[in-house]
């Protein structure tokens, strides 16, 4: 019985292995030249050896040609959580202080290309 689970294991384990889609990251698209998405929807970004995917389900919304990428920029929005702290501080002071200190941060990546006459970019949040 031992060695027909590990047997059932070894056929199972390394096909999950494989289905998993590595190049394929959750952002949240934040605005850009794309008509049919609204800023805060939950898209794919799904990277190719010859070009970029974004992806809402099983929709593909916009195919970049690699080579037609232009320019690939990193950004960050820092916040102090100052209602937090607020909140805290009436409960307990000390807790409220040290929330002060806390940051939040976003981060955000802006692709641009130029495919021909057909020019674009967005901005998502990863």
């Amino acid at each position: 019985m031992k060695s027909f689970v590990a047997f059932l294991l070894c056929l199972f384990v390394p096909s999950t292995v494989f289905a998993a889609n590595n190049n394929a990251y959750k952002v949240i698209y934040d605005g850009g030249s794309l008509q049919t998405l609204k800023a805060g929807t939950e898209v794919q970004l799904i990277i190719d050896p010859d070009k970029v995917r974004i992806v809402r389900g099983k929709e593909e919304l916009a195919s970049i040609p690699a080579a037609s990428i232009t320019e690939i920029s990193y950004g960050q929005d820092v916040h102090r959580r100052v209602g937090a702290a607020i909140g805290l501080a009436v409960i307990s002071l000390g807790l409220g202080a040290l929330m002060l200190l806390a940051k939040s941060k976003k981060h955000y990546i802006g692709l641009t290309w130029a495919d021909g006459d057909k020019k674009g970019g967005v901005a998502m949040q990863m």
